[in-house]
């Protein structure tokens, strides 16, 4: 729990990862794309304090100390969400796997929840493999790289044929959460293979899964809102936008927040700190003190109140994945008021919209 001027604020970071970039990892032959990709989140890393900065050999592979001091320990984080990403076409076990992830449940269970991940290329041993994972992990949610490569394939669209069976399978097996990739590329990724596109065609359809857009769909913000405003189960993971933007381009920053609160909403926007590409203290800390600039360019968006910030930073996605949240931190709400943030019938929203 993070304290300031009297007011708390229960921190669920939805987007972390406790990754292996290590050398010895990295797949022979493929040694340039496994050393490109870390090196692009390397980079990334640049873009917060420089008194937060990782040397680079540190930072191919945390260690677990290393997670319980970053996120519960000097972090502010009451509960971190590992969201899966597998690159077995550049590393040997995988970048962050959920086995490897899995790994911290031991000690850190009771804060820490697990996502899985598919890949609807892999066919029928996917499906026998996301039944598997989610009896063993009990996944509330997924997460999906869909400029993931794989042989030849350099990715695919949530809209194909095979992707809707994996995303009915996972809804059968209870998972209702669905973070998709969609913001900037990381090499060697095609950029185009996250475009946002897909996502307002596959929300439409499974309307009893949420799809949390990562990254907002970065550099396409404006389409990415104006469909996300129209689709009841679409949310804005803010993983990168506050980590790449607060510290390093504050300006542009406040014009991603302003389009989100106006068009999306602040009952479902989701930090996520993104572990490590950054640690999440500053971020938590930053966003909590961030006020909309009185520029007249920014005029015309709305402003972050206390409340709207603890939803944010944490009540959001306590709702969507049923984490316990301790009455104290809790916003107050009248009788005729939902009992938590972004509950909300479709046919209410699409009337407050005609």
């Amino acid at each position: 729990m993070y304290e300031k001027d009297g007011e708390k604020y229960f921190v669920v970071d939805s987007h972390s990862h406790f990754w292996d970039a290590s050398k010895e990892n990295w797949v022979e032959g493929k040694e340039q794309f496994a050393k490109g990709w870390i090196d692009c989140f390397y980079g990334y890393h640049q873009l917060g304090p420089p008194e937060t900065h990782w040397d680079w050999d540190h930072y191919l592979k945390p260690s677990p100390e290393d997670f319980e001091r970053d996120m519960f320990v000097e972090g502010h984080v009451d509960y971190a969400i590992f969201q899966s990403t597998y690159l077995k076409e550049w590393y040997k076990d995988g970048f962050n796997t959920v086995d490897q992830n899995a790994a911290l449940l031991e000690k850190w269970g009771d804060r820490l929840i697990v996502n899985g991940r598919f890949d609807p290329r892999e066919g029928d041993a996917g499906l026998k493999q996301l039944e598997a994972d989610v009896k063993k992990y009990k996944h509330k949610g997924v997460k999906l790289y869909t400029a993931e490569w794989n042989g030849a394939s350099r990715g695919y669209k949530l809209t194909d044929p095979e992707c809707y069976e994996f995303l009915a399978a996972a809804q059968e097996l209870g998972i209702k959460n669905i973070h998709v990739h969609k913001g900037p590329t990381i090499w060697p990724l095609d950029k185009d293979a996250f475009d946002v596109a897909d996502v307002d065609h596959a929300a439409t359809d499974f309307q009893g899964l949420n799809f949390i857009v990562e990254h907002v769909g970065l550099p396409r913000i404006e389409d990415f809102c104006f469909m996300a405003v129209q689709e009841p189960n679409v949310y804005a993971g803010l993983s990168v936008v506050v980590g790449g933007l607060m510290h390093a381009r504050p300006k542009f920053f406040a014009k991603v927040m302003g389009e989100l609160l106006f068009w999306v909403g602040e009952d479902k926007m989701l930090f996520g700190g993104d572990y490590n590409i950054w640690v999440p203290k500053w971020q938590v800390e930053g966003l909590v003190d961030w006020q909309m600039p009185d520029d007249d360019q920014f005029a015309d968006y709305p402003r972050l109140t206390t409340a709207s910030k603890k939803k944010i930073l944490g009540l959001n996605a306590a709702k969507l994945y049923d984490i316990p949240v301790p009455s104290e931190l809790q916003l107050p709400t009248a009788a005729d008021e939902a009992s938590a943030p972004g509950e909300e019938l479709v046919e209410d929203r699409a009337g407050a919209q005609a």
